[in-house]
């Protein structure tokens, strides 16, 4: 018998979690960006009213005001986000235990072995109740594709949008699945869809035609896997949400809708990344022994590089300072750069003793000073909010971080 998976993700999450708290933004446009009072900022979500007007992602406030004059930006506050996300998993967990969060607001949900629990009801209509008690009790529309396997659920969560249930069962793959884009397919990123592309493989439908001997050779080991997607062969299991999970690296990546040039506008990304990989670090109290950057020019064109620090570290501080020193080794600053990541990695316990390597006394003097600052931070953003307290950045950049 085929499985019954859910995959449940929430409409324009970040700014439903802004309205929700402040419903005097429900009828504007509003987006949430990082340094709302600077027009050089960058949008990082928006809802329903700006997607309409034209509002997108990651790109400079001064450019969403131009679409939409009216927009309203408000600064994030992940620990708000994180309190939904905690109260929308346990609706969740009302259902199944099997509820496998894929990113603060997306969850896989197998519902497979407890159908006999929901009095004949549908996976259609279970999946509809889900959704309205969403709604009714955190005031947040989901959308929910349901599926007999991960890759169809997610196709189908995305297949319409917002506040809708989509069902994509064997039997609905040819008529429902088979004449979208490649491209929507879980796993099909760029560099994917442009190799299937210059195959004339335009549709899942015509992934679907082709043999698995011909994928591999074309997309070498990916080929395989969308090979057992497209054929209903996907099996990959929904953990337990109570099954403990360690990340084996913590990393954060933007694309800049507009190329950024010069050091200091890769200083105030790499800052704004390290920042948000360290405070990841720090909930999940772990620290990095290494720290990785990815660089990708507007050609696609892309580097990677990785050092090994002295000791462990979740220091906004210490992970910038590395993040730069490859940079400045592995980069011409004159080079506009598209993309900019920085991973931690090699991750420990915070609280292992890792050998230090340092020459000075008065350096690991100095660690010690500054994990006091930021352990201070990270209490007053953990009380009055992510934006109560930052660090400062140069007011001339034109991200518009300070």
């Amino acid at each position: 018998m085929d499985r019954v998976i859910l995959h449940c993700d929430c409409n324009n999450f970040f700014a439903s979690c802004e309205c929700t708290v402040h419903p005097e933004y429900w009828n504007i446009p509003i987006a949430v960006a990082g340094d709302p009072l600077s027009r050089h900022g960058i949008v990082c979500a928006k809802n329903q009213l700006a997607k309409e007007a034209g509002v997108q992602s990651a790109e400079p406030i001064w450019q969403a005001k131009r679409k939409c004059p009216d927009l309203v930006c408000v600064p994030a506050h992940f620990d708000l986000y994180h309190e939904f996300y905690e109260k929308i998993n346990k609706i969740y967990l009302d259902y199944t235990d099997l509820v496998e969060p894929f990113s603060i607001d997306e969850s896989y949900l197998d519902l497979t072995g407890c159908m006999h629990l929901f009095s004949g009801k549908t996976p259609r209509e279970i999946a509809d109740e889900i959704r309205g008690r969403v709604k009714a009790e955190l005031g947040i529309t989901i959308s929910v594709g349901v599926s007999f396997c991960k890759s169809f659920a997610k196709l189908g969560s995305d297949y319409k949008k917002p506040d809708a249930t989509t069902v994509i069962m064997r039997e609905d793959l040819e008529e429902i699945a088979y004449p979208l884009p490649v491209s929507d397919l879980l796993f099909v990123g760029q560099k994917a869809n442009q190799i299937l592309s210059l195959h004339a493989v335009k549709t899942i439908g015509d992934l679907a035609e082709l043999s698995e001997e011909y994928l591999v050779k074309i997309l070498g080991r990916q080929g395989s896997g969308l090979y057992r997607v497209v054929n209903g062969l996907d099996t990959e299991p929904v953990k337990s949400f109570y099954d403990k999970y360690t990340p084996k690296s913590v990393g954060n990546s933007m694309t800049f809708r507009r190329d950024i040039l010069g050091e200091k506008e890769v200083f105030s990304g790499v800052s704004c990344l390290a920042d948000s990989v360290a405070s990841r670090l720090r909930y999940e109290g772990l620290k990095a022994t290494v720290v990785q950057v990815v660089i990708r020019d507007p050609s696609f064109a892309q580097i990677q590089r990785q050092r090994k620090l002295s000791g462990a570290t979740y220091l906004q501080k210490e992970i910038t300072d590395m993040a730069m020193e490859l940079i400045k080794e592995n980069w011409d600053f004159s080079r506009p750069i598209r993309l900019l990541g920085v991973t931690g990695a090699e991750l420990v316990p915070a609280d292992a003793e890792v050998p230090v390597q340092t020459s000075l006394f008065e350096e690991a003097v100095s660690n010690k000073k500054q994990e006091a600052i930021e352990d201070t931070m990270a209490s007053i953003r953990e009380r009055f909010g992510s934006s109560s307290i930052k660090f400062g950045y140069s007011e001339d950049s034109e991200l518009g971080i300070k």
